[in-house]
């Protein structure tokens, strides 16, 4: 381990060096390049520096033990010995993970589909809970979010919103949330007092950029046509709304969000990229998808992930087994309880599988 660690540090001096280089830096691509490759490995080098600060301490510790000391000197040294033993293993804790292999998506701006499922205008009325549940996440995380394509239902509901998170590391949590979530309540359209049970999907989709995926505009058939609101009826007399299908996949992606045809064009865009992305993904990287499964079961978008009990006041991620009677407060956007011990749970088991 120490000796990966020694090359990741020269890895980062080297870009350092490079940074100040002025052809690097008249360079935009390497530039971005070599200050991407710096960020992801400098909470890595910066760790394995306390560690060997740490580690020297610890030394000189046990060698002024060996001293003759007063009682006082001797108590204050041992001290501080053990300080420094627990702070080394849970450094070296914190450097195991730091050097697991990460998903290249992480730091990806992602984005997010919900559709609603089994239950009816109920399951439409929960895909527009869960849509703000994750506009208030991304929220607090500091994230921006803008809606690409939605259609809403008279009560208010969604049978799909689609919309995209811009922010630091928004893929690295949001992932989590690919699946089926569940939902069990009285329902506002329900006379009798009789609890339902009924689903919305979540896929979370990372962004791919223009150099990432290739797509020819002679694979792409463009159509547009009039915007139109809850119910169908229309509500735009200029044919700004765009629908592209990707003739090789047969990926149809639509946008009337904008007034602007140009702007719906470039939205509809950013989706068909990300769902092409995903796809060549999934088929090309079958072995690390099911060892995410594995962990916490995000593999499979159709599995049911989450339970929302209101009755209960009870959130229940079947992934792991974890149960939070925080009903409201997951549903206002607190989610970090939920997505840090998903992180958690995947990296023990990332960890296991190094270790075998």
């Amino acid at each position: 381990m120490l000796e990966r660690l020694q090359a990741v540090e020269d890895r980062y001096e080297y870009l350092n060096e490079q940074l100040s280089d002025p052809n690097v830096i008249s360079n935009a691509k390497k530039l971005r390049e070599y200050s991407k490759e710096q960020a992801q490995i400098e909470e890595t080098v910066q760790t394995y520096r306390e560690y060997k600060q740490v580690t020297e301490q610890l030394a000189d510790a046990k060698a002024m033990l060996e001293e003759k000391l007063d009682d006082d000197m001797y108590q204050m040294v041992k001290e501080e010995l053990d300080e420094l033993s627990e702070r080394k293993a849970e450094l070296e804790e914190r450097l195991k993970i730091l050097l697991l292999p990460k998903d290249p998506n992480d730091d990806k701006n992602v984005i997010v589909e919900i559709r609603g499922a089994a239950g009816g205008d109920e399951a439409q009325l929960f895909a527009a809970d869960l849509y703000k549940m994750y506009h208030r996440y991304a929220e607090m995380q500091g994230w921006k979010t803008e809606v690409i394509e939605a259609h809403a239902t008279e009560l208010g509901g969604y049978k799909e919103i689609i919309f995209m998170v811009n922010g630091s590391g928004a893929y690295s949590k949001l992932k989590y949330e690919n699946g089926a979530h569940r939902v069990q309540r009285v329902p506002q359209t329900e006379s009798g007092g009789r609890i339902h049970t009924s689903t919305a999907t979540v896929a979370v989709l990372p962004e791919a950029e223009e150099v990432e995926i290739d797509i020819h505009e002679k694979d792409i058939r463009v159509d547009t046509f009039a915007s139109s609101g809850p119910g169908g009826q229309s509500v735009n007399t200029t044919m700004s709304a765009v629908r592209l299908t990707h003739l090789p996949t047969n990926t149809v992606v639509s946008c009337q969000d904008e007034k602007s045809q140009i702007k719906n064009k470039e939205k509809a865009m950013k989706v068909l990229r990300a769902r092409i992305f995903d796809k060549v993904q999934q088929e090309a990287q079958a072995e690390y998808a099911e060892s995410r499964k594995l962990a916490v079961g995000t593999g499979d978008r159709s599995e049911r992930i989450r339970t929302y009990n209101f009755p209960q006041s009870r959130v229940t991620d079947h992934r792991i087994g974890l149960t939070l009677q925080k009903l409201e407060q997951v549903l206002q956007g607190k989610l970090d309880e939920i997505i840090d011990a998903l992180v958690v749970a995947e990296q023990s088991e990332a960890m296991k599988k190094a270790e075998e």
